[in-house]
């Protein structure tokens, strides 16, 4: 399997479990991989033979914009669900990092992996 990623994407939503947070926007940032077989795409130069990033991103950003979910793990279980069944991706690794949640530690987040990495 080859690998489409997307690094950095950043989404602001509500998450957390603390009333304060329930009442702001924070920024989520996720990093992405995705096997896939880039073969066909590779000889018809034509995006619709191959798994469309841009798409990807687009639903993930108006998913996750309007989702309002309090746990992390819950969120990333999710985007994890919408990228394997609405994009057929047989295997995904998900990082998600929530920065500042913790005083005096730069990141804080989940890595997930979901699938079947050989196809």
């Amino acid at each position: 399997m080859d690998i489409i990623y997307l690094r950095d994407l950043r989404i602001d939503t509500v998450i957390g479990i603390y009333d304060w947070e329930r009442r702001i926007k924070q920024t989520i940032i996720l990093d992405i991989e995705m096997a896939t077989d880039i073969n066909k795409a590779a000889n018809s130069d034509n995006i619709e033979d191959t798994l469309n990033y841009k798409d990807v991103a687009k639903r993930l950003m108006s998913f996750v914009g309007e989702s309002e979910f309090e746990l992390i793990e819950a969120l990333a279980e999710k985007i994890t669900e919408i990228i394997r069944e609405e994009f057929n991706v047989p295997w995904v690794k998900l990082t998600l990092n929530k920065k500042g949640a913790v005083r005096g530690v730069r990141d804080v987040g989940v890595i997930i992996e979901r699938g079947n990495k050989e196809g």
